[in-house]
């Protein structure tokens, strides 16, 4: 499976889109970096579906166009009025060359999933490699309006406790991608988590 940010060269505040290519090309997250559906087609010509981790506005700004632009389906948990397919916790979907399962992981969104495979987390914002708050490990913020650490903290127990040993990738809502030993990011990210400290204490 080949994966590309295609947010990557943004300029403005946005979420890492992650384009999929194999056997169903598929778009997780579609950001907010204007531009978006070219840098898509300079590696695709053809997008089979959009699926969301959540709906926060740096991850669906540009959703329209690439909706306008491919007519793919489109599966997420949230209401939206253009949506295929609501996806639920346990679900499976194929992205790329593998099948993925759909795990509910609120805390940072009331909407928020994550998907895993037997080599892959597609995580959102829920955990993160590095974000500049912590690196080899964070988390989704929760301090805002609807956010809640509590939650935050038991969904990324529910993806530990899900995680295949074998997952090798990490593709995180911000931040960098990691390749590596994926479950010992998240266990670091998750003790983190635990310590209810606020994440940006100067803000």
């Amino acid at each position: 499976m080949r994966v590309h940010n295609v947010t990557a060269e943004a300029e403005t505040f946005t979420c890492n889109a992650y384009l999929a290519e194999g056997d169903r090309t598929v778009l997780v997250d579609a950001g907010s970096m204007p531009g978006v559906v070219d840098a898509i087609a300079d590696h695709t010509d053809d997008v089979d579906a959009v699926v969301l981790t959540h709906q926060h506005g740096d991850h669906v700004a540009e959703l329209d166009s690439v909706l306008d632009a491919y007519d793919p389906d489109l599966f997420c948990y949230g209401d939206h009025p253009r949506r295929t397919r609501r996806l639920e916790d346990g679900d499976t979907l194929r992205i790329g060359d593998e099948e993925f399962e759909t795990v509910y992981s609120p805390g940072h969104a009331d909407d928020h999933l994550a998907f895993v495979s037997e080599t892959t987390i597609f995580s959102g914002d829920v955990v993160v490699y590095s974000d500049g708050a912590f690196d080899d490990g964070s988390f989704g913020r929760t301090d805002m309006a609807g956010q809640s650490r509590e939650r935050e903290i038991e969904s990324i127990r529910e993806i530990l406790s899900r995680l295949p040993e074998g997952v090798g990738e990490m593709y995180a809502g911000h931040g960098e991608e990691f390749h590596g030993d994926v479950r010992e990011v998240i266990a670091r990210a998750l003790e983190r988590a635990e310590r209810r400290e606020p994440k940006y204490p100067d803000e």
